[in-house]
C-alpha cells in the first residue's frame, strides 16, 4: 500500500504507528469505494396557483377541493416540496446491495404524514421535513432474482408518483390520495421476463406513519399485519406499436392509521388496475385507472361497528409528445365518495356517504431550461351532488329549515390554474 509523505513522516517521528496508519489509510480507501457508487439528486418542486372565484377559500378560511398536496395553497406563490435522494443503487452481481433514501423538505413534508411514534404526533407533524422512502435494497440468485427493499418505501399501487416530477399531471388525482402513500415493511420483487413481474411484501400498516403498529388499538394483536401485492405485464417489442404497453393490478389491505389525512382508524382494502397503451400516433399514449378502497368499521367516518362502506375513482389519461420539448397531458376523473374519507359535507352540514366528483384536469408543458419541468395547468372540480368547495355560506344563505351550516360549501365548482416550475439536480 502506498502511503502518502506526511504520514511517514509522522510515523518516524514516533507520532502515529505505521500500523494505525496502514488501517486508518485502507478504512479511508474502501470509505473511498463506497462513496464512490453513491448517487446524488433530487429536485426543488414550486408552484403558483390561483383560484378562479371570490369564494375559492384559503384553506383554513374555505373548502379547497381535497386531493393530495393541495391544502392551503390557494391564490398565492408556495414552495411545495425540496427533495433530497442519496442511493448506491443495485449492481448486476448475484449478490448485490445498496440503498435508497428520500428527504422531503418543505410544507408537502407536512402532508406525507410520515412522522413516527416517536415524534409525539404520529403521521401528523408539522417540522416541513419527512422521510419519504429510507430501504435497504438487497438481491438473492434465485431464478432471474429476487430484489429486496426492507425499510419505508413506496405504495406497490397507483398510476400516479408520489414525486411529481414523474406524474404527467401537477395536481394529483383522487385515486392517487386514497391509495395508501408509503410503508414500513419488507417488499420482494422478482421478474419472470421481460413481460412478467410480481412483488410482494408485509408491513406494519396500510398508514404512511414510520413504525407505527396496528396493535396500538386494543382491538389488534401482535400479529397483525398489512400486507400487499401486484402483477405487471408489460407488451414485448413483437407487438409492434403496442410494444412497451402495461397491464398492472394490485392489493393492500391492512390496518390503516390516517388514511387521506383522516383520523382513520380502520381495517382498509385498496385495489387497483391500471394500464397505459401505446398509439399508432408517435407520441401518444393513453392512460386509465381504477381504485377502490372498502373501509370496515372503526373510526371510518360514516361507519360503524362492522359496517363496511366503500370508496372508489376511475381515470382516464391521454399524453402527446408533441416536440421535443413541447408535451400535452388530460385527465379526466370520476370520484364516488361512499366511504366519506375525503370530508364533503351535505347542505345540511353532515357529512356525505355519497358525495359525488368529476375532475378535469389539462396541463402543457414546456421545457424551455436544462433540467427544468414548466407547467401550465387548469383543473375544473365539480360536485354533481353538491356544493363541497368554495368559502363558508354567509349569514344570509339559509336552509329552509333557517339554520345556518357555517361548514357547508358555497360552490359545486371549483377552478385552478397553476404554474408548476421544478429543477431536477
Amino acid at each position: 500500500m502506498k502511503l502518502n509523505k506526511w504520514t511517514i513522516g509522522l510515523a518516524a517521528l514516533g507520532v502515529v504507528s505505521l500500523a494505525s496508519a496502514v488501517k486508518a489509510e485502507e478504512n479511508g480507501n474502501a470509505m473511498m469505494t463506497a462513496l464512490s457508487s453513491t448517487t446524488f439528486s433530487g429536485y426543488v418542486d414550486t408552484s403558483a396557483h390561483w383560484n378562479i372565484g371570490t369564494s375559492a377559500g384559503n384553506g383554513s378560511a374555505g373548502f379547497e377541493a381535497p386531493y393530495k398536496f393541495n391544502q392551503g395553497k390557494s391564490d398565492g406563490f408556495n414552495l411545495n416540496v425540496v427533495q433530497l435522494t442519496i442511493a448506491k443503487p443495485l449492481d448486476e452481481s448475484e449478490w448485490a446491495a445498496g440503498y435508497h433514501v428520500d428527504l422531503w423538505f418543505g410544507p408537502d413534508a407536512n402532508a406525507l404524514k410520515t412522522g413516527s411514534p416517536s415524534s409525539g404526533d404520529v403521521g401528523f407533524e408539522n417540522s416541513d421535513l419527512a422521510i419519504r422512502q429510507a430501504y435497504v435494497a438487497l438481491r438473492m440468485p434465485i431464478g432471474n432474482g429476487i430484489d429486496w427493499k426492507i425499510g419505508v418505501f413506496d405504495s406497490i399501487i397507483g398510476y400516479e408518483s408520489v414525486a411529481s416530477p414523474n406524474n404527467p399531471n401537477y395536481t394529483r388525482s383522487y385515486g392517487h390520495t386514497m391509495e395508501p402513500q408509503t410503508h414500513t415493511g419488507l417488499l420482494a420483487t422478482y421478474r419472470f421476463c421481460d413481460a412478467v413481474s410480481v412483488a410482494a411484501g408485509i408491513a406494519n400498516t396500510t398508514g404512511p406513519a414510520i413504525n407505527y403498529r396496528s396493535f396500538t388499538d386494543d382491538s389488534k394483536a401482535e400479529s397483525s399485519k398489512t400486507y400487499m401485492g401486484s402483477i405487471a405485464l408489460t407488451a414485448p417489442d413483437s407487438w409492434g406499436f403496442l410494444a412497451g404497453s402495461t397491464l398492472y393490478g394490485g392489493v393492500v389491505n391492512g390496518w390503516n392509521d390516517n388514511e387521506a389525512g383522516n383520523d382513520l382508524e380502520a381495517t382498509t382494502t385498496s385495489w387497483y388496475a391500471g394500464a397505459t397503451l401505446a398509439t399508432p400516433v408517435t407520441g401518444l399514449r393513453f392512460g386509465a385507472s381504477y381504485d377502490y378502497l372498502k373501509v370496515r368499521g372503526g373510526g371510518a367516518p360514516t361507519s360503524s361497528g362492522n359496517e363496511s362502506k366503500e370508496t372508489w375513482s376511475v381515470a382516464g389519461y391521454a399524453s402527446y409528445q408533441a416536440t421535443e420539448k413541447l408535451s400535452l397531458h388530460l385527465r379526466g376523473e370520476l370520484l364516488r365518495d361512499q366511504a366519506g374519507i375525503f370530508g364533503f359535507v351535505k347542505d345540511n352540514g353532515q357529512l356525505s356517504n355519497n358525495a359525488q366528483v368529476f375532475a378535469l384536469t389539462g396541463t402543457i408543458q414546456y421545457d424551455l431550461w436544462k433540467n427544468v419541468i414548466s407547467r401550465l395547468e387548469v383543473r375544473w372540480d365539480h360536485g354533481s351532488n353538491g356544493r363541497f368547495f368554495g368559502a363558508a355560506q354567509p349569514a344570509e344563505s339559509r336552509s329552509k329549515s333557517g339554520n345556518f351550516q357555517e361548514d357547508v360549501g358555497s360552490d359545486r365548482n371549483a377552478v385552478l390554474i397553476a404554474a408548476n416550475i421544478i429543477y431536477k439536480f
